[in-house]
């Protein structure tokens, strides 16, 4: 049988499956064992399948991810993210778009922590939106950037989607981590300027408000004690991966050790908080850890039919032209991402793109940084962003799926102009993963 007549029946079965609305683990699980009874040798195929669900999780490199997404649950369920919020916002003072400033900002330093970027829309957007309907900002102006910082949680290290691509993709999981951190922080940066300059175009997007001065002392004094030490954890994480002092699972591991010492400095530390934080992180990790069974199994089955290979080569022979080849394999992600969610997206593309970006010659950590801004892209893409429904769920009554589309548009765009500045200038990618020892 051709490849593809068999990538049909895989990726059609798969979507087939996925509209019907069972979950993504077990839609892979039903096309696995079908495929692999079928092509694969009956009974000896299914007993490779055990072999190969045992394997795909038995690796050390993917110990951060659980790790990773504790250190958020911990900070979260504690309530120091909250602290660190109101410290922010006090020296933001009387800058135009304060708030929508504060969401970019807060959404930054809390995206390190979390890597989920469900989870930040979430918390940002219940704490920050009725403040700023209560004080006349546009919905565009509250909504659109609670959003975009949301989605910072995949672009800005540690990131757990970015150790799941590059354990699947078989290439080095500090330097995607590292390589992302100059798009993450450009991205919030471009972010923060479309909102100052908008603001001072359209002041009726968010109204002036007077702001009681807080003393410089008492504010150095809060920040301090509640933002220094969350940015601490960060820099120990990321800079212990770069200087080579530590792997990123020792790191992830030193990360959350750290969270939860400083919440037992602070105080907060009780069997409440540690439940709820073990118990998210736990139903978190087991999900994606499920999910990443039964990409790896299908990626196998995809080699063993033929389907990669006859991929692979249909590629080739546009090799004249491989700019157009990177731009159609990011727009497949962009449609993709606007139905399907991030992890998924992961597991059904990275066995068709790396023996490309193989083939090719293109530096993995380079595409994998491009791959990784596309999936924040999806999670506010309309009409189907995860981020998106998060937002409709705790936004005002009056707030429809229209308002929160033409909130997240802009920040859409925005995502589009640093992927082009990555493509056509790989150093903002591969600089700091080339300082790396």
């Amino acid at each position: 049988m051709d490849w593809p007549v068999l990538m049909v029946f895989f990726f059609g079965g798969l979507a087939v499956l996925l509209l019907l609305g069972l979950p993504v683990a077990f839609s892979f699980m039903l096309i696995n064992v079908i495929g692999i009874y079928v092509f694969w040798g009956g009974l000896i195929g299914l007993e490779q399948l055990i072999l190969s669900i045992d394997s795909s999780i038995s690796t050390f490199v993917l110990v951060p991810v659980p790790m990773f997404i504790l250190m958020g649950t911990v900070i979260f369920h504690s309530g120091i993210a909250y602290r660190m919020i109101d410290v922010l916002d006090e020296w933001l003072g009387q800058v135009v778009g304060r708030l929508a400033l504060l969401a970019i900002g807060a959404g930054s330093l809390f995206a390190t922590l979390t890597g989920v970027a469900m989870g930040s829309v979430a918390m940002l957007g219940s704490t920050l939106v009725p403040d700023m309907e209560r004080r006349g900002y546009s919905k565009s102006m509250s909504i659109g950037p609670i959003l975009a910082s949301g989605s910072l949680a995949i672009m800005i290290p540690p990131s757990a989607l970015g150790v799941i691509l590059a354990s699947l993709g078989q290439f080095s999981v500090g330097k995607l981590l590292v390589g992302i951190l100059l798009p993450g922080i450009l991205l919030a940066v471009v972010y923060a300027a479309y909102i100052v300059i908008r603001c001072l175009i359209q002041p009726n997007l968010a109204p002036a408000y007077d702001v009681e001065p807080t003393p410089i002392w008492p504010r150095i004094n809060r920040t301090i004690h509640y933002v220094v030490p969350l940015v601490t954890i960060i820099v120990v994480v990321i800079g212990t991966i770069f200087f080579g002092i530590a792997t990123p699972t020792e790191a992830a591991a030193l990360g959350a050790l750290f969270c939860f010492l400083l919440v037992a400095i602070y105080g907060k530390l009780n069997w409440e908080v540690v439940k709820k934080s073990v118990a998210a992180a736990t139903s978190i990790s087991v999900m994606v850890f499920i999910i990443l069974t039964g990409s790896t199994a299908f990626s196998q089955i995809l080699a063993f039919t033929g389907i990669t290979v006859g991929i692979t080569e249909l590629a080739l022979t546009w090799s004249e032209h491989p700019i157009f080849i990177l731009l159609a394999m990011q727009l497949i992600l962009l449609l993709l991402g606007m139905f399907v969610e991030q992890t998924s997206i992961v597991m059904i593309t990275t066995p068709m793109y790396f023996p490309i970006v193989s083939t090719f010659g293109w530096d993995p950590v380079w595409f994998g940084a491009i791959m990784l801004l596309n999936l924040e892209l999806a999670t506010i893409s309309p009409p189907f962003g995860l981020s998106l429904f998060v937002m409709k769920g705790i936004a005002s009554k009056n707030t429809t799926m229209g308002d929160i589309y033409q909130a997240a548009l802009p920040f859409v765009g925005l995502n589009l102009l640093v992927m082009a500045i990555m493509i056509t200038v790989p150093g903002t990618v591969l600089w700091l993963p080339g300082l790396m020892k």
